[in-house]
C-alpha cells in the first residue's frame, strides 16, 4: 500500500510481469478486519512535516472508527493494531524516500 510497485523494467529483470512482481494478495484474518479497514480508511489522514509523513492524524480516528463499524468496546484493540500498522507504514515510506 505504501511501497512503490516495481516498474515494468524492474519486473522484467526477474522475468516477471508487474502484476507477478507485486507479490501475492494478503489474507486478512477476521480478528484484524476492522483494524485493517480502519487503517485503509485513514489513508488520507497522514500528518506531513518537513521530512514527510510523521504519523496519522488521530483527530479523524473517532469518525473513521464509527464509519468502519468499530464498537466502543473494540476501540482500544483497533487503536493498538492501527498504531502497529502506522509504524510499519512509516518505516516503508521512509525507506522509499
Amino acid at each position: 500500500m505504501y511501497a512503490k510497485p516495481p516498474t515494468k523494467d524492474e519486473a522484467a529483470a526477474f522475468g516477471l510481469t508487474v502484476e507477478e512482481a507485486g507479490g501475492p494478495d494478503v489474507e486478512v484474518w477476521p480478528d484484524n478486519k476492522k483494524a485493517v479497514n480502519t487503517f485503509i480508511a485513514m489513508a488520507t489522514q497522514w500528518r506531513i512535516g518537513m521530512n514527510g509523513a510523521t504519523g496519522l492524524d488521530y483527530a479523524a480516528l473517532p469518525f473513521v472508527m464509527r464509519r468502519t463499524g468499530v464498537t466502543t468496546a473494540e476501540h482500544d484493540d483497533v487503536f493498538e493494531s492501527l498504531r502497529i500498522m502506522e509504524d510499519a507504514a512509516l518505516e516503508t515510506i521512509r525507506a522509499t524516500q
